[in-house]
């Protein structure tokens, strides 16, 4: 029972990433939606936005790598381990 809520909770934060990510490239929208998307996957890719940061050297990245990042944690690290409950 773990395993499979443990599952829906990565597929579901890959989900939140992947629409957020569709989301950044429509300009102008704001809307109670977006925010909420913003608000659940940002503390997820800002860590990982900085660590990404002292990486260039503090320069500003054109293209935002983090979610990126995050997909091959949740894929590499966190599935492997749901697994193995």
């Amino acid at each position: 029972m773990i395993k499979l809520v443990l599952t829906y909770l990565a597929n579901a934060v890959m989900l939140l990433i992947i629409i957020r990510c569709i989301l950044s490239w429509i300009p102008g929208l704001q809307n109670r939606f977006v925010q909420i998307v913003y608000n659940l996957t940002e503390p997820l890719l800002a860590p990982v936005r900085k660590m990404i940061g002292k990486f260039t050297g503090g320069r500003p990245m054109v293209i935002d790598l983090s979610p990126i990042v995050v997909f091959l944690i949740i894929e590499i690290l966190i599935v492997p381990a749901i697994r193995a409950l």
